[in-house]
């Protein structure tokens, strides 16, 4: 499937499904606030997203579904909400933003996340924060396929001591096996992988840029 901004709603469409779906009141908006932003944003297309400091990726992951399953956190990252923009990369301090240029990164499938951010930079875009990620699943759920899903390694954890934790955060879909337990076969999960290991099922999601205004 193409994964570009081209088959997303509009942008005045996304603020009425994040709306249905209450995620203006997670992150204290009002409905209007939304509308208003749609409709005044520069950005011709792209992602609408509530800022991760305001609707962290703990609140949007149980609001995804497939097959009538929501989706869910694994248990493992109980720190979920502490991955952060890694870097210097240019996130709006806004509590509304667009995100434009959206690609899956299927081309990098089987790479590794260290392997994926350096070209993902030479490239000239941006890798997607795990919540920006989620935000394209709520509006888009056949972004995830089998054994088609993506990462987001924008967002990494910082441990005390300064060095980057090995987990990179990552968005596929639950076989049901394990601690996931088989209630979630088949369900949206929110997960991680090491750093330095590939997996085939995996892109890694990008963008060309951030817009606020």
């Amino acid at each position: 499937m193409p994964t570009t901004t081209q088959i997303l709603p509009s942008i005045a469409d996304q603020a009425e499904r994040l709306i249905q779906l209450g995620v203006h009141e997670l992150g204290g908006l009002g409905p209007a606030e939304l509308r208003s932003f749609a409709a005044g944003t520069r950005a011709r297309a792209g992602l609408l997203v509530v800022s991760p400091d305001r609707v962290p990726a703990s609140a949007l992951a149980p609001l995804l579904r497939r097959q009538g399953k929501p989706g869910f956190v694994v248990v493992d990252m109980t720190d979920v909400d502490r991955f952060s923009p890694i870097g210097t990369m240019a996130v709006p301090d806004a509590p509304l933003y667009v995100v434009e240029g959206l690609d899956r990164g299927d081309h990098m499938a089987n790479w590794s996340p260290d392997e994926a951010l350096p070209a993902i930079a030479e490239e000239g875009r941006t890798p997607l924060l795990l919540a920006e990620g989620i935000h394209w699943v709520l509006q888009q759920p056949e972004t995830l396929e089998p054994g088609r899903c993506f990462m987001t390694i924008g967002s990494r954890l910082r441990k005390d001591n300064g060095t980057l934790d090995a987990r990179t955060p990552a968005l596929w879909i639950s076989n049901g096996t394990g601690r996931d337990g088989r209630e979630n076969r088949n369900a949206p999960k929110v997960g991680w992988c090491w750093a330095g290991n590939r997996h085939t099922w995996l892109g890694f999601a990008s963008a060309t840029g951030r817009t606020a205004a």
